[in-house]
């Protein structure tokens, strides 16, 4: 009988571990990028060519590796990051696989030079197919530099998959701007054909950011601390003025190392929701910090996905951190705080114009008696018992002196206000916007998002203290229903009471609507019950309720409040500005369309070309 089952030889080994490696030339870098920072580099250039494909080099001034070490590392599996199995659990590092010089040796023409500090000559290795061709000494900095040129010369069908130069170019940039984005604290340059796609300097982690997104960007993010339960979590997020359509721009880290984990990026997004639309996505740079034995980083070679050991934990943490901040809505008071800046800067510059015209006024009091023919001076102040003096047997005008101290506007009840109860109202528009002033800008409030958030919020703490209030109807209103919509108002019946509203059933597909939530008892209850249980119909399971709470807590709270053309009084459009200041989240209603949106004086200059 013939033998069926042969050991492939290395060369075919190297080339399907470069297949799990190297995916493309962004992947080399990654890798080789990986290996310069483990190496205790300050400053490092990428340059490639064709996208990477024709050449790319990978200058560092790492420790570099002496003779023996740089011949080594092209073994597989030869790394100097662990030597035991225990080592497994208490990776710090970025590389440890040993995997990634051999595999991209194994489908390019590669060159390696590298010498240590106290060396007097450096070491370059010529290999070429995963063959080594030359060794020999060079003269160079302390540090290393590699170079691969014509990856996948020699696998043609990998090479077949490659994208055109400008695709993998954009891949190369979006890998390099999430490698120097992990280091603030290391300069890194990266050119194509000569051209400089991005450099920038060390620096702190805000203007890492400001230099890679844009000062715009950053402008509009916020810091995020926490640390809880053995979690450190730190970074900055964006308010909702700063989304986008993709996820490029969520960059999270586990120790250091960016990954593209599920778990972090439902807890993100699960703290977003309500604040940002559906399909939108946050600008966030989150670095999370746990010991090493909790995150399995050994999942897969690319070492994009890791395992934790406390899931749910790290999930909520995650989440509760970042809402914490998006709860506060910082981007509202900042904007507070520039307005009483201005009135505090306006009131003073007034306080000065009332002591100029104060003291031109005095100098003229005394430059006009001048003029008479039996000027006597008069004194410019009286004792506070004497009488006034007599100037030709008229009393003379008392001059009180200004205090000294100078004035100063009572800023503190201004101060006490929160960012919505400062705007000065001017009005509505079409009965659905309220017009605001805050200084020099004009705010432009949308008064259902607005009523909405505030009864969402009512809603929710109702529910987390001892469930909605609800309503009976004196006359229950029957619904027709399909049968899906039946079977989930009989599968969540329990949780659906807790929400305020009650069904009972009365055969086929149709259903007794008993008792509604009483915020909106007043409004269309067959549209409410349907737009409920049309959502309730995609849950699986009754666990899944909890999750998908605050969504129908938006949908009734969306159907209690004003709707379209309504006219506001002057105090209800004080009360709402007043319950919006006491709300979480003020600056979207819970399904993440904006409340507010300013428009400068700068702008509106603009507009009418008075700039």
């Amino acid at each position: 009988m013939s033998q069926r089952i042969a050991i492939l030889p290395e060369n075919i080994t190297n080339k399907i571990a470069a297949g799990e490696v190297v995916e493309r030339p962004a992947a080399v870098i990654k890798e080789l990028i990986e290996n310069a920072l483990d190496a205790g580099a300050s400053d490092i250039s990428i340059e490639i060519t064709a996208g990477g494909r024709r050449l790319i080099r990978i200058t560092d001034n790492g420790h570099g590796m002496s003779r023996e070490d740089a011949l080594l590392s092209l073994e597989r599996h030869a790394t100097s990051k662990i030597r035991t199995d225990s080592d497994l659990d208490g990776i710090l590092t970025l590389g440890f696989r040993g995997e990634a010089l051999p595999s991209i040796a194994s489908v390019s023409r590669f060159r390696l030079a590298t010498r240590e500090a106290d060396s007097l000559e450096g070491t370059e290795i010529t290999v070429e197919g995963g063959r080594v061709r030359d060794v020999r000494a060079c003269g160079m900095a302390p540090g290393t530099v590699i170079s691969v040129e014509q990856l996948f010369f020699n696998t043609p069908a990998r090479l077949k998959f490659m994208r055109s130069a400008e695709t993998e170019t954009g891949h190369v940039g979006d890998s390099v701007t999430r490698m120097a984005i992990s280091r603030p604290d290391v300069a890194f340059c990266c050119t194509s054909e000569g051209r400089e796609l991005l450099r920038v300097q060390r620096g702190d982690l805000l203007r890492r950011l400001a230099q890679v997104l844009g000062k715009e960007t950053a402008a509009d993010l916020h810091p995020v601390t926490i640390s809880a339960d053995g979690i450190a979590i730190s970074g900055y997020i964006s308010g909702p003025a700063a989304v986008r359509s993709t996820t490029a721009a969520m960059f999270t880290y586990i120790n250091g190392r960016f990954v593209r984990d599920k778990v972090v990026q439902h807890a993100i997004l699960q703290a977003y929701r309500g604040v940002i639309d559906r399909g939108r996505y946050p600008v966030v740079a989150l670095f999370i910090t746990l010991p090493p034995g909790e995150v399995d980083v050994n999942v897969h070679p690319t070492k994009h996905e890791v395992r934790f050991r406390r899931q749910s934990n790290v999930h909520d943490t995650i989440q509760s951190a970042i809402e914490e901040v998006l709860r506060r809505s910082p981007w509202l008071p900042q904007k507070q705080e520039q307005a009483i800046a201005a009135a505090v800067s306006t009131a003073t510059s007034v306080s000065q114009a009332y002591r100029e015209r104060i003291a031109a006024a005095a100098q003229a009091s005394l430059e006009l008696p001048r003029r008479e023919k039996h000027y006597q001076p008069a004194a410019l102040a009286s004792q506070p018992d004497s009488p006034a003096p007599l100037v030709n047997g008229i009393t003379a005008a008392v001059i009180v002196q200004e205090s000294t101290t100078p004035f100063q506007p009572e800023a503190a009840p201004v101060a006490s206000q929160g960012f919505f109860s400062s705007l000065a109202v001017i009005g509505q528009f079409h009965a659905e916007y309220i017009l605001c002033q805050a200084a020099g800008e004009l705010v432009i409030i949308d008064q259902h998002a607005a009523s909405e958030r505030v009864a969402f919020q009512r809603l929710r703490r109702q529910y987390e203290a001892s469930g909605v209030e609800s309503q009976r109807l004196l006359f229950p209103e029957t619904v027709e229903l399909s049968f899906s919509e039946v079977a989930a108002a009989q599968r969540f019946s329990s949780d659906l009471t807790r929400i305020g509203l009650e069904l009972e059933p009365f055969g086929g597909n149709t259903i007794i609507v008993s008792a509604l939530p009483r915020l909106a008892a007043s409004r269309d209850t067959v549209r409410l019950v349907r737009d409920l249980l049309g959502e309730l119909t995609q849950l699986g399971a009754s666990g899944a309720f909890r999750e998908a709470q605050d969504s129908l807590l938006a949908r009734i709270a969306c159907h209690s409040v004003v709707r379209g053309v309504h006219k506001l009084e002057q105090g209800q459009i004080t009360e709402l500005l007043r319950s919006m200041d006491e709300t979480d989240f003020a600056a979207s209603c819970p399904h993440g369309r904006p409340v507010s949106h300013s428009i400068t004086l700068a702008e509106l200059e603009k507009i009418f070309k008075r700039t």
